[in-house]
Formats: C-alpha cells, sequence, structure tokens
C-alpha cells in the first residue's frame, strides 16, 4: 500500500537544503550537539526522578535526507504489520494487482513530500521505532538531532547557539528518559497506531465520502476557516476518533512533560532561556501563510496546542502534588490521563494520586 523506496526518494530529492555553513562550524555544531545531548540527559534525570533502564549514549546528529530516511524506516516498523493484514483482506479482482502497485507508489510520492516539508522543520526527536538488528532484536529507540534545522533556527532567532542548543537538548531528552524509563510506553503507543490504522474503512462509498471531506478542509485551510487538524480529522470514522483521542492524551502528556522540563531546567543551565523562550514562541506565531496552510492540513497546529495543554496539566499536577507523585502518572496504562483529563488536572489527581495516598 505504500511504496517506501518512492516515499524515501521522493523526500529527499523535494527537500530544500539546509542553511550554508563553513565546514569547520559544521562539525563544531555535530560534536557541541552529541556533547550537549549527554549533559542534557543528567540534568533531565536529576531534575524528574526518571532513570532510564537501557544504556544510552549521545544523540544521532542527522541531515535532512538523513531525517526523512530515519523516519520512513520507523513509519516501516509500525506501520507494515497492519497494511500486510490490510492487504491480506482485499479480494483478489482483475487487475487488483497492478492497481495496487500504482497505488502504492503515488502514495510513496505523498509521503515523500510531506516529510520533504517537515524535515525543514523538525529539530529533534526520539524515534520510537526502528528496524531490528542483525539480530533480530529490537532497538528500543534512538535520540536523533537535526543539525542544520537547529544551526538555522539559531540564527534567525539570533540567540545563543550553546543555550540554544542545549534547550533543545533538554526537551529531546525528556522523551528518551519517558520512554526508556517506562518500557510498556513504547509498546502502547505501537498499540494505538495499529489500532488507528485497522480501524479505517476501506469501502469504496465511505472514501469517497472522506475524499470529499478533505477537499473540503483543503479549501477551509486556504480560506483560514478550516478547522485545525485538516486532513488528519477529514478521514477519521467516530471509531478513530476515539482512538485519536487517547493518542492526543498521551502524546500532548508527553510533548507537555518535555516543554515543562526544558524551562523548568533552563535557568540553572540555560542563562537565555526566558530570551530563547519568548523568541521561540514569536516565530512560531510568525509563520508564513503557506506554513501556515500546511501546518493546519497535517494537524501541527494540533500539535502545538498539545504542548500548550500538556504543559499546563504538568505544571498544576507538579505545583499540587510534587514531582514524585506526577511521576505515577509513567506506572501504567491506566494511570495516564485522558483528553478530559489532561485539560482538568484535578480529575487526575483525584483518580490517581489522593486514592493512593489514601490506601497508605
Amino acid at each position: 500500500m505504500i511504496d517506501w523506496d518512492v516515499a524515501v526518494s521522493t523526500g529527499v530529492r523535494l527537500v530544500r537544503p539546509g542553511p550554508q555553513v563553513e565546514l569547520s562550524d559544521a562539525r563544531q555544531a555535530v560534536a557541541q550537539l552529541r556533547e550537549l545531548s549527554t549533559e542534557a540527559a543528567g540534568h533531565v534525570r536529576d531534575f524528574t526522578g526518571l532513570n532510564p533502564l537501557v544504556p544510552t549514549g549521545p544523540a544521532a546528529i542527522v541531515d535532512r535526507p538523513g531525517w526523512i530516511r530515519a523516519n520512513v524506516d520507523g513509519f516501516r516498523v509500525v506501520l507494515e504489520p497492519a497494511l500486510e493484514q490490510m492487504s491480506s483482506e482485499r479480494s483478489e479482482t482483475p487487475g487488483a494487482n497492478l492497481a495496487g502497485a500504482v497505488g502504492s507508489r503515488v502514495t510513496g510520492m505523498q509521503l515523500g513530500a510531506v516529510l520533504s516539508y517537515l524535515a525543514g522543520k523538525v529539530l529533534g526527536q526520539y524515534e520510537l521505532f526502528l528496524p531490528p538488528d542483525p539480530d533480530g532484536n529490537m532497538p528500543t529507540g534512538r535520540l536523533t538531532l537535526v543539525a542544520p534545522n537547529i544551526v538555522n533556527t539559531e540564527r534567525e532567532m539570533d540567540v545563543d547557539p550553546h543555550d540554544f542548543r542545549l534547550w533543545v537538548c533538554l526537551h529531546e531528552e525528556t522523551h528518551r528518559m519517558q520512554f526508556t524509563s517506562t518500557p510498556w510506553l513504547r509498546g502502547y503507543v505501537q498499540d494505538l497506531m495499529q489500532e488507528l490504522l485497522l480501524s479505517s474503512e476501506l469501502d469504496a462509498a465511505v472514501f469517497a465520502d472522506r475524499l470529499r471531506a478533505a477537499g473540503e478542509a483543503v479549501a477551509g485551510a486556504v480560506r483560514g476557516d478550516g478547522e485545525a487538524g485538516g486532513l488528519l480529522t477529514a478521514f477519521q470514522s467516530q471509531e478513530q476518533q476515539e482512538i485519536m483521542d487517547r493518542v492526543s492524551a498521551v502524546m500532548s502528556l508527553a510533548e507537555g512533560h518535555g516543554d515543562y522540563v526544558m524551562d523548568a531546567v533552563g535557568p540553572e543551565v540555560v542563562p537565555s532561556v526566558e530570551r530563547i523562550r519568548a523568541r521561540f514562541q514569536k516565530r512560531r506565531a510568525a509563520a508564513n501563510p503557506l506554513d501556515r496552510i500546511m501546518r493546519q492540513l497535517l494537524g501541527m497546529d494540533m500539535k502545538m496546542k498539545q504542548y500548550e495543554e500538556g504543559a499546563a496539566f504538568v505544571r498544576t499536577v507538579v505545583a499540587q502534588v510534587g514531582m514524585a507523585e506526577f511521576n505515577k502518572v509513567w506506572t501504567s496504562r491506566e494511570t495516564l490521563p485522558t483528553m478530559a483529563e489532561i485539560r482538568d488536572p484535578n480529575a487526575w489527581i483525584d483518580r490517581v494520586v489522593r486514592p493512593a495516598a489514601i490506601a497508605e
């Protein structure tokens, strides 16, 4: 259903080059990012009280094409089992193989085009889903930093490079700590992704209705009056919306926790953190019209809302019950907040923290 090679080749061909950097400066940036990722890990561990259960090393530093290749690999790991199941359930009709081959190339091109856009925006990420190693073992994950995007952003914002790089590392290392100290969380996210995909309805009439809805979402985004989520929400059934609520809850928690930690740790180790945060927020808000349209269609505006709601949830809970009690959120699937609890932190405290306190 997706030609992964076409996705990579399309993305690499379309991605814009990074900023012009002298070779010596590029090498220095790569070396410093590796060092700062290790430094940030210690700060995050001390502040959050979370401890990785597997060894972690410096971040992997990549360019934009490298980020595209890594993400296609990740998509394959999480999506292929569900895609194969969906394909096996299709009826064999004359011409189906040819139609499938053409369709998979088109889908690969679409995925590559999306990744080429995102490759110029992402500063870093914790890659949850990696191909197995030569022995067939599944890696726990990898922290990746996109060096040209970090350099380009710090230049545009006119901020101290060392401080900005450490600030970014604090956020991304928080994600690595979340997943390496909580082994069940990776499987939970993968289950949600596959459940979402397998809930897709393949009926042609339903697909035509969704396609029309997607067209309306595109028109709305161009006019500036479309709803946040655009193409993502246009293709969702009621069942998928319910799954997406669970996805949104865990991503809001993860992203908000990352934002909370990077700012809370910041004043101690990043002297210019207030200036960086102010300019970073201003940069987000000042996106050009094309960026705003693309962000809406790809659901990136929803992601920005996740940062805000998730960070507010973490701040409220930590302020009321402390970091140790907040960390009960990582105990199991059942202790994760729902989207309703993300927006009402006291409801999560009453459900998870206070009953435990009474029992003790």
